[in-house]
């Protein structure tokens, strides 16, 4: 098998683009981690709104009934279950399946930072309090991935909804928020960089340029 290596040249280029594509870097990761910390800021959850913590005087919905007859209600679950019946992600965001009192399982879209724990401290045993939420009419089956991965262990008893607990408290995931902008800083910083440098060594002599422009010839006389 014939192998193919890259020149010095090329990898001297490459070398210098990324000493210099760590610096840019970083300068992206700060930055996209002050603007990261504002959305958080400007999107926390508020008592009383979907997404935020329910109060005692919030609607506890039993089953799929219960839910599509409230405009707002809140689910009280188990525990956990509402965490250990199976997810999925749905246009890049992450949902449960969550167990209504009722026995029926229903796609949700949940606030963990407003999931409030009810007459005990124990995380796993402790009855949870899930946040305000809504139905969102939608029709699942149009992802069919999503559903094959929130149904791997059972089905879920509708697919024309799914329940909204986050509302406007929604932002993207601070490791997607921070390194997307990072990395995507370094490639270019690598490709605006590259031929910089290997244009500059050109010239300077060092090696040969990749792309070299020949005069053309003034017609012959005889």
């Amino acid at each position: 098998m014939r192998r193919r290596y890259l020149s010095f040249d090329a990898w001297l280029c490459l070398a210098l683009s990324a000493l210099i594509a760590l610096g840019t870097g970083k300068l992206a990761e700060v930055a996209a981690k002050a603007a990261y910390e504002k959305t958080v800021e400007a999107h926390a959850p508020v008592d009383g709104e979907i997404g935020g913590r329910a109060g005692e005087e919030v609607f506890r919905a039993q089953s799929v009934e219960d839910l599509l007859s409230h405009d707002t209600f809140s689910v009280v679950s188990p525990g956990i279950q509402y965490r250990n019946r199976g997810a999925g992600y749905y246009e890049g965001y992450y949902f449960q399946a969550l167990t209504l009192p009722s026995g029926e399982l229903v796609a949700a879209w949940i606030n963990e930072e407003s999931v409030q724990m009810l007459d005990g401290d124990d995380y796993f045993t402790t009855d949870k309090l899930l946040p305000l939420g809504r139905v969102v009419w939608e029709d699942l089956t149009t992802n069919q991935t999503f559903l094959d991965q929130i149904q791997y262990n059972e089905p879920l008893s509708r697919t024309d909804f799914y329940v909204d607990m986050v509302g406007n408290t929604a932002v993207l995931a601070e490791d997607l928020a921070i390194d997307t902008p990072k990395t995507v800083t370094q490639v270019l910083t690598v490709c605006v960089f590259f031929p910089i440098f290997h244009a500059l060594g050109s010239k300077l002599g060092l090696w040969m340029p990749y792309f070299s422009s020949r005069k053309k010839k003034g017609p012959e006389w005889d």
